[in-house]
């Protein structure tokens, strides 16, 4: 809110003093949502251990997962192209819910009224194209990301999913990073 505070104010030709203060809270925003961001990551790292700790317990591998074995060798790289995977098929989804959203509010512009201030733009469209998207697009990283350890295990058994958790673990905090 502060970075477009300070853009509406250098716009619009306040005093430098108004866009010295935005800068400011800018900055503390900033910091504050950093701040919030390593610890979003630290807890969400220490989570995936836990649970891939818990893994190894149940299925009986405590102490004894060696990544040098060929199946957990295999796992490994496959999880750790999982956290690539899911971020590609993400931002491709955005993408085109981009594009539709753009489509969408240039059909709008197209009506003078809405261009003049006379009539009110068609909010509820672009929610939906907005909601539509998300349930459309996001049902395959979903799937890819829930569905892999259940194959991976079906096929390969405990010892290759240990080492996809635990590439998918230390991939995924590289790209959190």
């Amino acid at each position: 809110i502060a970075d477009n505070a300070g853009g509406i104010a250098e716009m619009s030709g306040c005093p430098g003093w108004v866009r010295k203060r935005t800068d400011l809270l800018d900055a503390a925003g900033n910091t504050t949502a950093a701040i919030g961001k390593g610890f979003a990551i630290g807890s969400a790292a220490l989570v995936s251990l836990a649970l891939f700790g818990a893994f190894v317990t149940r299925t009986g591998q405590l102490g004894t997962v060696n990544i040098l074995a060929p199946l957990p060798f295999a796992g490994l790289l496959l999880g750790a192209m999982i956290p690539y995977w899911f971020s590609a098929m993400t931002m491709r989804a955005v993408g085109i819910a981009a594009q539709d959203m753009i489509a969408e509010i240039k059909r709008q512009f197209e009506n003078e009224d809405i261009k003049n201030g006379t009539v009110e733009p068609d909010y509820e469209a672009c929610i939906s194209i907005s909601t539509k998207a998300s349930l459309k697009y996001m049902i395959a990283p979903g799937v890819l990301v829930l569905g892999t350890p259940f194959i991976v295990g079906t096929l390969f058994g405990p010892t290759a999913v240990s080492g996809l958790l635990a590439g998918a673990l230390v991939s995924g905090v590289q790209i959190a990073i």
